[in-house]
C-alpha cells in the first residue's frame, strides 16, 4: 500500500481505479501546457503491451536489478497515460502514478485491473507524500515542460529515500549532433511555435500531417538502410532514426507531443549532470543510447 501525507480534495473513478485528486497546483506549472497534454493523452491512450515493452526497454536500460524489487515503492512523476507505470509495475511492489492533467483518466483505463498502481491527480509542486518516502522514482519526458526544471527535479528527488534512485529523461539540446541536424531542428522548432498555438482539433490534424511529411521520410529512409544491412551506428546519424521500429500510431503521438507542446526546454548532458547533482543525486549513469538524454542517479 501507498500512504499519502495529505487528504485528497476529491476522488474520481476511471476504469477499476480510484484517482485521488489534489487541487493545489503551486506556481511551478504552465497551465496551457498541462491542458495540451491532457488533450494529447485523451487522443492517444491505446498502447499495445508489446509496444510499451519495446519502448520502455530503451528508457529503463540503465536500471539495474539492485535498484528494484518487490519490497520497493516507486513513483512515476508525470505519468501521462500511465504506460511507463504499466511497464514498471512488475519490477516493484507498488507504483504511485502522478499527473496534474486529465491524462490520469486515460491512465485509469489503460491500467485497469492492475492493483499495485495507484493514481493521483497532483502537480509536482504539491506531491501528497512524505519526504524520503519512495525507493525509486522516474520522470520521463516531463520536467522539461515545467517552467523551472531544476526546482521540479528537486521536488521529485526530495520524495526519494537516501540510497534510492531517480531516473530522468530530458530533451537534449542536440549537443551530440552536427550542424545539419541542428539546422533541421531549428526549422522544426519554428513550426512548433506556430502549431502549439492552434486550437486543439486543428493542432491534432496538423500534427498528423506533420507525422507524414516530416517524420516518415526519415523513418522510411532509416528502415531502408536497415534492410540494406547498414550498421546501427551509421543509421543513428539519420534524424528520427529511433523511430525505425516504431508504429505509425506512436509516431503520430510523438508528432503531437513534439509540435503541439507550448513549453519545452532542452539541456546538454553536462547541464543534466549538474541538475541531478544539485538535486542531491550521485553515482549518476547516463545511457549512451537514444532517447537523449536519460540518466539514473542515487540519492545521497
Amino acid at each position: 500500500m501507498i500512504r499519502e501525507q495529505q487528504q485528497p480534495a476529491s476522488i474520481i473513478k476511471s476504469g477499476t481505479h480510484t484517482i485521488k485528486c489534489y487541487d493545489e497546483l503551486g506556481e511551478n506549472i504552465d497551465l496551457t501546457t498541462v491542458h495540451s497534454f491532457g488533450e494529447e493523452w485523451k487522443a492517444f491512450h491505446q498502447f499495445e503491451d508489446e509496444e510499451i515493452r519495446k519502448i520502455g526497454d530503451t528508457y529503463f536500460d540503465i536500471v539495474s536489478k539492485d535498484m528494484v524489487g518487490a519490497d520497493k515503492i516507486a513513483a512515476d512523476f508525470g505519468c501521462g497515460t500511465g504506460r511507463w507505470s504499466k511497464y514498471f509495475h512488475t519490477k516493484v511492489g507498488s507504483v504511485a502514478a502522478i499527473d496534474p492533467s486529465e491524462a490520469v483518466l486515460a491512465a485509469g483505463e489503460l491500467l485497469s485491473g492492475i492493483e499495485n498502481i495507484h493514481l493521483y491527480k497532483a502537480s509536482i509542486d504539491n506531491l501528497p507524500f512524505s519526504d524520503n518516502y519512495f525507493d525509486f522514482g522516474f520522470s520521463l519526458g516531463v520536467l522539461h515542460h515545467i517552467p523551472d526544471t531544476q526546482k521540479a527535479m528537486n521536488a521529485c528527488v526530495q520524495k526519494i529515500k537516501p540510497g534510492g534512485h531517480f531516473l530522468v529523461y530530458l530533451y537534449y539540446n542536440l549537443d551530440n549532433r552536427g550542424l545539419l541536424y541542428k539546422t533541421l531542428f531549428s526549422f522544426s522548432n519554428l513550426i512548433r511555435r506556430v502549431v502549439s498555438r492552434m486550437p486543439d482539433t486543428l493542432k491534432r490534424i496538423t500534427c498528423n500531417i506533420m507525422a507524414v511529411i516530416f517524420y516518415m521520410p526519415f523513418v522510411l529512409f532509416s528502415r531502408v538502410l536497415k534492410v540494406l544491412g547498414v550498421s546501427k551506428k551509421m543509421r543513428s546519424r539519420v534524424p528520427l532514426h529511433s523511430y525505425e521500429n516504431t508504429s505509425f500510431y506512436i509516431i503520430r503521438n510523438d508528432a503531437l507531443d513534439r509540435f503541439g507542446t507550448p513549453l519545452e526546454q532542452r539541456f546538454s548532458r553536462h547541464q543534466i549532470q549538474q541538475m541531478m547533482e544539485i538535486a542531491g543525486l550521485n553515482n549518476i549513469i547516463f545511457s549512451e543510447q537514444a532517447p537523449y538524454w536519460h540518466a539514473v542517479g542515487q540519492k545521497k
